[in-house]
């Protein structure tokens, strides 16, 4: 009778080390799984917000009216864009532009006096700067996570994005 209680306790061991081996390799592999799913989505987060700062600028610059209507201008943190447009008779200046970590937009009438904390924060940035050579701009933006991205695009005008 000893030997059979003996035995079946060996049996119970034996499985519960299966059982204890099995459990550890799955929590093994899902805390893998898990550091991996999180270090792609902080990549991709860092990537997206990089990417949108850049392209806001690029779709505004694409809307313009002309191409005569996109200026270059010293606006808050460093330099931006001025895109100048007639709407009822008044012409009115949406202005791009760095100012206290933030892309912000201005969109007022031209001749009023405006500080650069009047816009409109849109995403966090660092710096932005801005360069014409024979109608093309040079854009370039710091995001908020200090990644650089750069643009060059034609002045087209026209007032709808390609």
């Amino acid at each position: 009778m000893k030997k059979e209680k003996r035995g079946n306790f060996i049996s119970a061991a034996a499985v519960i080390l299966v059982f204890c081996v099995f459990a550890v390799s799955v929590l093994s592999v899902l805390l893998s799984g898990a550091g991996a799913y999180r270090r792609l989505t902080e990549r991709d987060r860092l990537s997206y917000d990089s990417r949108t700062c850049i392209q806001m600028v690029a779709t505004k610059v694409r809307q313009a009216p002309a191409p005569d209507c996109v200026m270059l201008s010293d606006y808050g943190d460093g330099n931006g864009i001025v895109i100048s447009q007639i709407i009822d008779g008044r012409e009115y200046w949406d202005r791009i532009y760095c100012h206290d970590g933030w892309l912000m937009e201005l969109f007022a009438a031209s001749h009023g006096d405006f500080n650069p904390e009047d816009g409109e924060k849109l995403v966090k940035a660092r710096g932005m700067w801005v360069s014409e050579d024979d109608g093309m701009l040079t854009i370039t933006i710091v995001d908020g996570n200090g990644k650089t991205a750069h643009q060059r695009l034609s002045i087209r005008g026209g007032g709808e994005t390609p």
